[in-house]
């Protein structure tokens, strides 16, 4: 249920400032569908919302090929958080749909249902993740009002976007295409992924 007057703009948002340590290579730049795995995920945003933004480090602003809009860490921390509230510094009305660029799987189709089932009256709209039933915060709609409260709890030291989806009411429901949550972030998860995605 969407709360009349409360529906923020929704844009997208693909998360690429990780080190990628575990990878051993630039997450965002393996091509798991014959491009770069930042340019396919913007790719398919675009394919479903107006506006798509890409989160990065400032040190990486030149890795896009001259994409227009990018969100570089503006907060004085790191991890998905500074994305998260460097995006919501930049438009604090707007709500985003915020995907890593660790999810080789993704398709359209959970996307369309993410958006379908937005409950914009929520701090967030996401899915249960199938690895552990929590909610998964980096594929998710956060409102206005969740990236507040994450901001708050990450002013009081506690950087971390599920804690704040645990302790705030969201919409929180099962993806029937929960296989394309899957994280790829060491290379032996990318060969599972690029297996998966030859079949």
């Amino acid at each position: 249920m969407t709360i009349p007057g409360n529906n923020a703009p929704l844009k997208g948002l693909v998360l690429c400032g990780g080190f990628s340590t575990r990878m051993q290579e630039d997450k965002s730049n393996i091509s798991y569908h014959g491009m770069p795995q930042w340019q396919y995920l913007v790719t398919l945003l675009q394919s479903l919302l107006p506006e798509v933004y890409i989160s990065c480090r400032k040190e990486q602003q030149a890795d896009f090929d001259g994409y227009p809009h990018l969100v570089p860490d503006s907060v004085p921390f790191g991890g998905p958080s500074a994305g998260l509230l460097s995006a919501h510094a930049l438009q604090p009305e707007t709500a985003w749909l915020v995907i890593a660029c660790d999810l080789p799987l993704l398709s359209k189709q959970s996307l369309e249902l993410l958006i379908a089932s937005r409950d914009a009256g929520k701090a967030a709209t996401t899915f249960v993740s199938p690895v552990n039933n929590l909610p998964e915060p980096l594929i998710s709609i956060w409102e206005p009002t969740g990236l507040n409260a994450l901001k708050e709890n990450v002013m009081a030291g506690k950087n971390c976007p599920r804690k704040t989806m645990l302790n705030t009411d969201i919409a929180l429901f099962n993806n029937p295409y929960a296989e394309e949550q899957f994280n790829a972030n060491t290379p032996e998860e990318k060969a599972e992924a690029l297996k998966d995605l030859e079949k």
